[in-house]
């Protein structure tokens, strides 16, 4: 009898050990909604899904709307959470910087350029983010060229305005070229599957 009420005292004395993971998801700024995928996200961790998409629209109201945000949500055994924001995706930026929608669909293609100062900004705005924080600034440069060259974009000294648009242009035709492509060929799939 004394074995197991000395269990039972242990177990009372040793915390309950948190195993759950912080839930990442990238949320659009203000755009927040109970909508899935987020809603059900926050719902199998037993969050209030209305007061998380008010809490986050607040902190998200001085952000332009629609661009997205890398969130780590810690959620707490009293249904309470930590919510950090991160700056958004690198990604985003060398899109931004390079004026386009998309990234590279082929291998080897060009979807657009950048400058090293553009390059050198980015860098610097990233080193915000708590993950790099212990970067340097040229590691930091390094990963963004490497991101780049996986986007399609190309690093280059300067660039001549009306040279890129001109190239800009080119490849809008070309992305609307390979989308009917992508179409017709979906089409005859369908086709030769009825």
């Amino acid at each position: 009898m004394s074995k197991t009420m000395g269990r039972m005292k242990m177990k009372k004395l040793i915390e309950k050990v948190d195993h759950s993971s912080k839930l990442r998801v990238d949320i659009p700024a203000g755009m927040a909604s109970s909508a899935p995928p987020l809603g059900s996200q926050l719902g199998q961790r037993n969050i209030n899904i209305v007061n998380f998409c008010k809490d986050f629209n607040n902190r998200t109201a001085n952000i332009k709307e629609g661009i997205p945000l890398p969130c780590r949500i810690k959620v707490h055994s009293d249904r309470t959470y930590d919510l950090v924001i991160h700056k958004p995706p690198t990604t985003y930026y060398l899109k931004q910087a390079a004026g386009i929608q998309k990234g590279r669909m082929k291998k080897g293609e060009v979807a657009g350029k950048i400058t090293l100062k553009h390059l050198y900004e980015i860098a610097k705005i990233k080193m915000e983010d708590p993950p790099n924080a212990l970067l340097s600034l040229e590691h930091m440069c390094q990963m963004l060229v490497g991101i780049a060259r996986t986007c399609g974009i190309e690093v280059v000294r300067e660039i001549d305005p009306e040279e890129y648009a001109q190239f800009l242009k080119d490849r809008e035709a070309f992305i609307a070229e390979y989308c009917e492509q992508l179409r017709s060929a979906k089409e005859s799939k369908l086709l030769r599957t009825n």
